[in-house]
């Protein structure tokens, strides 16, 4: 129980890490702003039926982190519950099929760093004026190892590795405040984007990773618990590759 009594909002919920992190959060004692896109009564009887089984409250949340309105709009549904959060974890991300940047429509490019990124930093801004007025919080970010590596197209690897230099700024600007920012960086993990390579580049991703596996959602997720929980409480401005060593 990691996370007794802490109030957490995390984004992307519906499926892969999200998800993942979402159950490993429950488990520990969270309870959960639970942001997802669009309205899904599917994702809703889920949401419902985690939170008998664990008896934490979990919160749908709707947002198009395409749209700044939409994020607003779904902060201050969050706000007006009038609860404190203890940690908000950035984890929407999108990302296309691999080509070539001078195959690649720059509105494409534009689209995957407002998802990844300005998404992101919007959702900061709003949800941490909340934990200044605590003086206590902790943000997680989820990268990529394509932030390092370049392993993804360029709009992908460059937009995650924004994410990275961002975390390092916002660890500075909040710190004062008793807050802390990190970020995970997840290689080659078993989500829908991780299982959509084909074999042969899947291979290729395997070869140059010491484990020789893909990653499991859980095991990021784990790895996030961890960052939001006080046992981390002097960690701050880091980036933690989870990527099964990759070479």
């Amino acid at each position: 129980m990691l996370l007794k009594g802490k109030t957490a909002v995390i984004t992307g919920c519906n499926r892969g890490i999200g998800k993942a992190v979402l159950e490993a959060f429950v488990k520990n004692g969270a309870d959960v702003f639970a942001v997802i896109r669009k309205e899904n009564p599917e994702f809703e009887a889920y949401c419902k039926k985690l939170s008998e089984e664990s008896g934490r409250e979990i919160v749908p949340v709707y947002a198009d982190f395409g749209r700044e309105e939409t994020i607003k709009d779904a902060v201050k549904e969050i706000m007006k519950t009038k609860k404190p959060i203890d940690v908000l974890v950035n984890n929407i991300g999108m990302s296309n099929p691999l080509s070539q940047l001078a195959m690649t429509k720059m509105d494409i490019v534009r689209e995957t760093f407002q998802v990844n990124l300005f998404s992101g930093l919007y959702l900061t801004q709003l949800i941490s004026k909340n934990m200044m007025r605590n003086k206590k919080g902790s943000i997680i970010f989820v990268s990529s190892s394509a932030a390092f590596d370049g392993g993804a197209n360029v709009e992908y690897s460059a937009s995650k590795a924004a994410v990275i230099g961002a975390v390092k700024r916002l660890a500075i600007e909040l710190g004062n405040f008793g807050i802390r920012v990190n970020a995970v960086a997840p290689g080659l993990t078993a989500t829908d984007m991780g299982n959509s390579m084909s074999e042969e580049d899947e291979a290729i991703a395997l070869s140059m990773n010491i484990m020789k596996r893909k990653g499991r959602p859980e095991e990021i997720a784990d790895a996030v618990v961890f960052l939001g929980a006080d046992m981390s409480s002097f960690i701050t401005s880091q980036t933690l590759r989870i990527d099964g060593g990759l070479r």
